[in-house]
């Protein structure tokens, strides 16, 4: 099962860094501008939208639920590399100097997720989507706050392994969520 989790990953970030290449061509990297603060409340916005359309069964607006977890993805890899990049004050990056951050940055998450699947036997298989959104947005709070407090903790994990354990669960929803079915066909 190991190995049909990481094929499943590879997959879905390889989705997501195509919608990040293609909107770092449309946009360049505007989202340089962004505080991390901005970036967690981008993620909250996805996030909410999806337990809301979870909780009332339907949408209005035609964009995909499966969209909003690749955001959730792609602005979680972009406060990771706006971390990394702090001491970097160009705010305009081409997509070539970011391609090998984006990699580097979603290989230590897949990393994260071997050691913590064979910890933890794979149990998000058995969670629900709705659940593992809840997770998400509570993990959110956990930033929200952490963010409030300069970023200081005094046992808990740091902001940079919430937004990692949040990329881990929105792959997980696009994976139970037949994201991969619709992608290879």
């Amino acid at each position: 099962m190991a190995n049909q989790t990481i094929s499943e990953y590879t997959q879905v970030i390889r989705a997501c860094k195509e919608v990040f290449e293609k909107k770092t061509k449309d946009y360049g990297t505007a989202w340089r501008i962004l505080r991390l603060p901005s970036i967690t409340d981008q993620i909250f916005i996805k996030a909410q939208r999806i337990r809301s359309i979870q909780e009332k069964g339907m949408q209005l607006v035609g964009e995909d639920i499966s969209n909003e977890f690749i955001g959730i993805i792609n602005y979680c890899v972009m406060a990771l590399m706006q971390i990394k990049l702090k001491d970097n004050t160009s705010l305009e990056l081409s997509y070539e100097e970011l391609e090998p951050l984006y990699d580097q940055t979603t290989g230590e998450i897949m990393d994260l997720l071997k050691m913590k699947n064979h910890d933890y036997g794979e149990a998000w298989r058995d969670m629900r989507v709705s659940s593992m959104t809840d997770i998400i947005l509570m993990k959110l709070l956990r930033v929200k706050q952490i963010e409030e407090n300069n970023g200081e903790t005094l046992i808990s994990e740091g902001i940079d392994a919430n937004y990692q354990d949040m990329i881990n669960y929105a792959v997980f929803c696009l994976i139970k969520s037949g994201f991969l079915k619709h992608e290879n066909s």
